[in-house]
Order: structure tokens, then sequence, then C-alpha cells
């Protein structure tokens, strides 16, 4: 019989996920993305096919929770803007496979750049206590995100 999971006080992960949504939303938005005409959705999916591609369009649905009829048209417009390629699976030709080009790598690190730009004058605005409570934090926080990898609800 596994040991009973200890209880965490609903305040702490209430208040830890709120903390989480803001940082993802202050996040979001980029010159870089809001240039290129991206949705969050929009820059989502670019990511992962950037992260994950070459990536079946069925994977790549059930991965980002999207319907695959709009995602076969997101595809379709990156396509046409040159940052995927979408060609037949050469193990079932009925399936297709989507990856970043170089312009669609170069624009997901553009976004990043810019995000990890935003952090690190956040991050300066701190004292010197609490920047190093935020490092000392980041390998929980990792463990946690690879925990609930997977997990969604």
């Amino acid at each position: 019989m596994s040991a009973p999971i200890p209880a965490v006080g609903l305040d702490t992960a209430a208040r830890l996920r709120a903390s989480i949504g803001k940082l993802s939303r202050r996040l979001r938005p980029t010159a870089a993305g809001a240039a290129a005409g991206l949705t969050p959705t929009r820059i989502s999916i670019l990511f992962t096919v950037a992260r994950l591609g070459p990536i079946r369009l069925s994977e790549l649905a059930e991965e980002e929770g999207l319907n695959p009829t709009m995602l076969s048209r997101v595809i379709a417009d990156f396509a046409e803007s040159g940052l995927v390629t979408r060609d037949c699976d050469p193990e079932d030709r009925r399936a297709a496979l989507v990856q970043a080009t170089a312009d669609g790598r170069k624009l997901c690190e553009r976004m990043r750049g810019e995000r990890t730009d935003v952090l690190e004058v956040a991050l300066a605005s701190l004292s010197e206590d609490d920047r190093r409570a935020v490092e000392q934090a980041l390998p929980v926080l990792e463990q946690l995100a690879q925990s609930l990898n997977g997990r969604r609800g």
C-alpha cells in the first residue's frame, strides 16, 4: 500500500495557479507575434510544431487540444506564410507531417527572446533575496511542471 499523499493547502495551489496564469498571460503577447498577426492559439501551435516536428496533424491536434478542421486551416495559413511545411507522411500517405521552416523557427526564437527579456527586466526589479528565492524555487517548479506533463483538466 502506498503512503498517503500529504495535503497541500488549497490556498497554496490556488495562489500558484493564479500566479502562473498571470505570468503566462503577460508573457503571451510579443511584438514579433503581433507583427506576424498571430493569436495566442496560433503562437502555441507554432511553438509546438517547432518543438515536436515533424509531427502528424492528428498528433498536433491532440497535443494542442484543438479541432482537427480548425487546426488544418491554421496549418494551411502557416504554410502559405512560409512558417511551416506540410508533407505526406512517407509511412502513411493519407497522413500529413508538419514541421517548422527556418522562418518559423526564427519567429519562435524571436518570441522566446522577447519573453525572456521581459522576465529579465522583471527579475532585475526584485531584491537580491527575492531573485535568489525565485532561482532556488526553479528546480521544484520544473519538477512540478514535469509531473503535470500530459495531464489535462
